[in-house]
């Protein structure tokens, strides 16, 4: 496992690239570590239905620890535990609006009922009659349905009137409160505006009656993501030149407009003598001086990035066609978002239900009358354990993602016959993860999850904090939160280019990591402007696909006379063309970044000599001949980009 070990370094730099030759199985220890740690989490979900946690879940108990539809033990001190509760399968609470806000649970007494109130209860009398026909006591099981009326405490022990009209929750047996309105003050926590009631009855409304048209433009922006990716391949080159030139045009004339209004506020008469508006309008002519002068220095640092990069802009557009052949060549990959996310889905699913077996886990605690359910010892940190199991294993999943992406491209990339491909690389890769690198997948994500848990802590003590905290504090903490946000960033890219080292030379992550580091940092400026130019590119279309799902949608939802406010749904399509958008060009972003590798290792290790040849597309091979041919007439003054392009051929003779 060691990432320092030096004579591993030293034979790995000696050692020359063999796509796809020899297999061999990378980080078994981790992958056994990763086994072992899945092991415990299924022991807690196991743990806890063992424990009863999971029959108090479904079920419900009430407020003396007895769980509802079944026979129960007693439980010393408590008076009211140990009932037969075969005929009361429902949680009914006294007062079911009376909500804890910080602990986020009802602070009601809850009582196992026979059936929940099918309407609405005003008096007393009213809850009598309801016990009486239904059978159903819906006061402390100590006081008798004749005695609803006439005891002195009968306020304190039955229901808060009026008692709502109730339902039971599916397949959680908790009565609920038909109408939601009691639990505004909850809600309104969360969202200020749900405390008028029109708006939300309207939005709620509106998404209702609207569901056809939202449904239709989901499926619209899934049409348009993949309508994009075919269409970046064949116009690649216009795009990244007229976006180019947007960006140098539009910051030169967000600049201009900018000196142009201080000019113009400078030169204005100050017609007014009142102190106040004269030492606003000097602030406001010192803030336009400080942003034009900021707009300058930006624009001249763009113009200048522009101007060295221009030439690798080239490679940018030829990896970006190449890509477009990659899916033409293996369409499936268009399907691995869907993949990943029902996974992410499923495990998601497993670890929020176990997350609620955990929250009624324990044994009873006498509190007073009524008991509670408490975890001492160390199963009480068993809700750390779950959380960072959320955090590993989602990164476990997405990085598979990676791997499989990866992997297929490599076998792509180096096959020199492109109608020769295997019949399914997609699943041959993913048939090489589960065969061999399983262990670098765990590895490369538990690194993220080192990354993120020292995130999550900082952010939860920074909210926990707000508005305690001083200024010098805050700082530190927010600037903490940021260089952790960058380095997870940093070992997100890394981790993706680790993965296609490991696919092209079944290496183990430390070596892969490596090499691939080595090879970035050998193509820096290539490196730079495809993460600026190809990204934006990506960006934009992302911003497109949004703008014609939303155009579509308001145009849509203009023929829908009865419903005016059309924020919800509009929100939730463009929120869902995002995800989706980003999803399929966040792939092609992925095969593009492992198309650059694999194009840095052909020409650092071939030169298209006999017995040398490279691998490369046609298209790459063009840019690689026509980067020559500028080398040759430019001399001295591509040296620079001639030591990119130039095969270390002693390094591949050493080997």
């Amino acid at each position: 496992m060691g990432c320092c070990n030096s004579t591993s370094a030293a034979q790995s730099s000696k050692r020359e690239w063999k796509p796809l030759e020899d297999r061999s199985c990378t980080d078994l220890p981790w992958l056994l570590l990763f086994i072992l740690f899945c092991l415990g989490m299924g022991f807690i979900c196991g743990f806890s239905i063992a424990t009863g946690a999971a029959a108090r879940l479904v079920s419900g108990y009430d407020s003396y620890g007895n769980i509802c539809g079944q026979k129960n033990a007693k439980v010393e001190r408590i008076p009211n535990s140990g009932l037969d509760h075969t005929h009361r399968k429902y949680v009914f609470f006294l007062d079911p609006c009376s909500v804890d806000l910080v602990k986020r649970k009802i602070k009601s007494v809850a009582l196992c009922v026979a059936a929940c109130p099918s309407h609405e209860l005003k008096t007393m009398y009213d809850v009598q009659k309801f016990a009486e026909k239904n059978g159903s006591a819906l006061c402390i099981y100590s006081l008798k349905p004749s005695e609803y009326t006439t005891h002195s405490k009968a306020s304190v022990l039955c229901p808060k009137l009026p008692v709502p009209e109730s339902a039971p929750i599916p397949f959680f047996h908790r009565c609920a409160p038909v109408n939601i309105s009691c639990y505004a003050k909850f809600a309104e926590a969360l969202i200020t505006f749900v405390s008028d009631n029109s708006v939300l009855h309207r939005l709620i409304s509106g998404v209702m009656t609207s569901k056809e048209i939202i449904l239709g433009l989901c499926l619209l922006s899934l049409v348009l993501s993949m309508i994009l990716m075919v269409i970046i391949r064949y116009i690649s080159r216009v795009l990244v030149w007229i976006l180019t030139i947007l960006i140098i045009l539009g910051s030169l004339g967000g600049t201009g407009v900018l000196w142009w209004l201080y000019a113009k506020q400078r030169k204005s008469p100050k017609e007014t003598v009142i102190p106040e508006q004269l030492q606003i309008a000097e602030d406001n002519l010192r803030a336009l001086l400080i942003y034009a002068i900021s707009a300058t220095v930006f624009t001249v640092i763009l113009f200048l990035i522009m101007l060295v990069m221009r030439k690798r802009v080239a490679l940018t557009i030829a990896l970006f066609h190449v890509a477009g052949k990659v899916f033409i060549h293996l369409p499936l990959l268009v399907f691995q978002p869907f993949w990943t996310f029902l996974a992410l889905l499923l495990f998601w699913m497993y670890w929020i239900m176990t997350l609620l077996f955990l929250g009624t886990l324990g044994s009873a605690i006498p509190k007073g009358e009524f008991v509670e359910f408490e975890v001492s010892g160390p199963l009480q940190y068993m809700w750390w354990y779950h959380v960072v199991g959320l955090i590993w294993i989602s990164e476990f999943i997405l990085a598979c993602q990676q791997m499989t992406v990866a992997g297929a491209v490599v076998t792509y990339y180096f096959t020199r016959d492109k109608r020769n491909l295997p019949y399914t690389p997609i699943l041959g890769s993913v048939n090489r993860l589960i065969r061999y690198h399983l262990g670098t997948v765990a590895k490369g994500s538990f690194i993220i999850t080192l990354v993120k848990i020292p995130r999550m802590i900082l952010m939860y003590i920074h909210n926990q904090l707000k508005g305690k905290e001083n200024a010098c504090a805050r700082c530190m903490l927010k600037s903490c939160i940021c260089c952790l946000w960058c380095l997870e960033k940093c070992l997100n890219y890394l981790n993706q280019n680790a993965y296609t080292a490991t696919a092209i030379n079944s290496t183990n992550f430390c070596t892969s990591a490596k090499d691939a580091f080595v090879i970035l940092v050998e193509n820096a400026l290539r490196v730079a402007t495809i993460n600026t130019v190809g990204d934006f590119m990506l960006f934009l279309g992302k911003i497109l696909i949004v703008c014609c799902t939303a155009l579509a949608g308001i145009m849509l939802l203009n023929y829908q006379q009865d419903y005016t406010v059309w924020v919800l749904p509009l929100v939730i399509v463009c929120l869902f063309a995002f995800l989706v958008a980003h999803c399929f060009l966040s792939i092609y972003e992925m095969v593009v970044d492992v198309l650059f590798l694999c194009f840095a290792i052909d020409t650092k290790y071939n030169d298209g000599s006999p017995g040398r040849e490279f691998y490369m597309d046609k298209v790459l091979m063009e840019f690689v001949e026509n980067s020559r041919k500028s080398m040759k007439e430019a001399g001295k003054g591509g040296a620079a980009d001639s030591r990119e392009l130039k095969p270390m051929a002693s390094g591949a003779s050493s080997a």
